[in-house]
């Protein structure tokens, strides 16, 4: 049987905090208002931009939060030019092993725009790692199950042979509504209390867990 790994990027491929901080910090500041407290910004790290700011921002009109998100996405394209978030120790080495597999296809399902994402994997040279790459341009805002539902379509395996990876209780929501397998990070922007609430199957503490969990999940369909 064909299995599937999707990945959430920010929080479970990339540490991309600070790059997140400073953003949102930009954004804010061209609106003359202070911005969030770091945890509030981080928990809503996995949404789409719009969804994003609104949570942030509740009650706020659609023109505040248009001004916000493009001053997210200014400054965040300028610090992406200069610099790209770095992958979490082990990252690397596990894509690796899974690319080296017949069986296995890899995916990406992420809040980032198409132009962000494209940036991140020539970056970091991973470009022909993913087979199917789901982006918040053509999808619904995470936990929608869109990008999982075309995921699947794209790479032709069945929900329960198919694993999200991620650091956000919005992926395992996500993941739930599609029916697939779901497994949680914990070196990402939501504690492993939240994850665990919503619906996540086992929480690893680091790469070298990837994959014998994976074995385990797989195992089982």
């Amino acid at each position: 049987m064909l299995r599937l790994a999707v990945f959430d990027v920010d929080g479970t491929l990339v540490d991309s905090q600070a790059h997140i901080l400073g953003a949102m910090a930009h954004a804010y500041g061209m609106q003359g208002r202070d911005c969030p407290p770091r945890e509030a910004v981080l928990a809503i790290v996995g949404l789409s931009l719009p969804q994003a700011f609104a949570r942030l921002e509740s009650g706020a009109d659609a023109a505040l939060i248009e001004r916000l998100v493009t001053g997210y996405k200014d400054a965040f394209g300028s610090m992406r030019a200069r610099t790209s978030s770095p992958l979490y120790p082990g990252a690397r080495a596990a894509l690796d092993d899974l690319a080296g597999r017949d069986d296995v296809l890899m995916g990406v399902a992420t809040g980032k725009s198409r132009r962000g994402l494209d940036h991140l994997l020539a970056a970091h040279r991973l470009e022909g790692y993913f087979q199917t790459r789901q982006v918040a341009d053509d999808h619904p805002s995470k936990p929608h199950p869109s990008m999982l539902l075309a995921a699947l379509r794209d790479a032709g395996a069945e929900p329960r042979a198919a694993v999200m990876i991620g650091d956000t209780s919005y992926d395992m929501e996500m993941a739930r509504a599609a029916g697939c397998r779901r497994l949680g990070v914990a070196w990402g922007y939501h504690s492993r209390r939240e994850l665990l609430e919503a619906g996540a199957e086992r929480v690893i503490e680091g790469y070298e867990a990837l994959l014998p969990t994976l074995e385990e999940f797989w195992a089982e369909t």
